[in-house]
C-alpha cells in the first residue's frame, strides 16, 4: 500500500489537512481501533479530542486485524472509505499506516512515529471501552509512559474504565478535565473527557457478541 499523501502545490491546502503530512510543532492524535465498521459513536470520540484538545489532527488508524477479536475484519480499504464518508472535515485522516507497518501492535505504531517525527507531538485517543482493557494490551506499560492519553466516555463503561488497572496504576498522571489542553506539552499524562454520550457501539451495527473496540 502506498501513503495516503497529497501534495499542497497540486491539491491545495484543504488536502493536505485530510493527508499523512506532518510539520514540526504539530499535535497529532493518534485514533486506534477496528471501526468494523466506524460510526457515529466513533466520530463522536475523534470530534471531542479534537475539539477539546486543540489538536492539529486526529488520525484515525483501523487495524488490519484485532487480536481481541475472533472474526476476521471487513477488508480494510472498506474500511478507510468508510471512515472517509463518515468524517469528512478537515484534520481528520484515515490512514492505512497499520497496514504499510504490517503490525497491528500499538506499541509498534508509536515508536515507528516517534522516530520518524521526532518533533511531532502525539497523543493517543480512545474510548473509555479501551481504557477498561489497556493493561492487555502489549507494552501496555511503555505505551503510557511514551504518549499521554485521552479518553473519551463511552456508554455503559465509565466506572469499568476508570476503576481498571491501568487507570489505577496512572493514578497519580490524570490530568483534571477542565486543564485537558495542558495534556498537549506533558510527556505522559491522560484525562478523561466526558461529554453528551452517544449510544453507537460497532457490534451493535455487526450484530457481533461483545468486545473490545481498540487492538492491542
Amino acid at each position: 500500500m502506498t501513503p495516503r499523501t497529497c501534495a499542497i502545490s497540486s491539491a491545495g491546502p484543504s488536502a493536505a489537512l485530510k493527508s499523512e503530512l506532518l510539520a514540526p510543532g504539530m499535535t497529532v492524535g493518534l485514533y486506534g481501533g477496528s471501526f468494523d465498521p466506524p460510526h457515529p459513536g466513533h466520530r463522536h470520540v475523534a470530534q471531542t479530542a479534537l475539539r477539546r484538545l486543540g489538536l492539529d489532527r486526529v488520525w484515525w488508524l483501523p487495524s488490519p486485524g484485532n487480536p481481541f477479536k475472533p472474526h476476521a475484519p471487513t477488508p480494510l480499504n472498506s474500511r478507510i472509505r468508510a471512515i472517509d464518508a463518515l468524517a469528512p472535515e478537515p484534520r481528520q485522516v484515515a490512514s492505512d499506516l497499520e497496514a504499510r507497518l504490517r503490525t497491528n501492535r500499538t506499541i509498534t505504531l508509536i515508536r515507528h512515529l516517534q522516530t520518524r517525527h521526532p518533533r511531532v507531538r502525539f497523543i493517543w485517543v480512545m474510548g473509555a471501552d479501551g481504557l477498561a482493557e489497556l493493561h492487555h494490551w502489549t507494552a501496555w506499560r511503555e505505551i503510557v509512559e511514551r504518549v499521554p492519553l485521552c479518553i473519551v466516555a463511552r456508554p455503559r463503561i465509565g466506572l469499568k474504565a476508570r476503576l481498571s488497572k491501568a487507570a489505577r496504576m496512572m493514578a497519580r498522571h490524570r490530568v483534571p478535565e477542565i486543564s485537558a489542553k495542558g495534556l498537549t506539552s506533558r510527556r505522559r499524562g491522560w484525562t478523561y473527557l466526558t461529554e453528551t454520550l452517544h449510544p453507537h457501539q460497532s457490534r451493535q451495527l455487526r450484530g457481533a457478541s461483545p468486545s473490545t473496540e481498540a487492538a492491542s
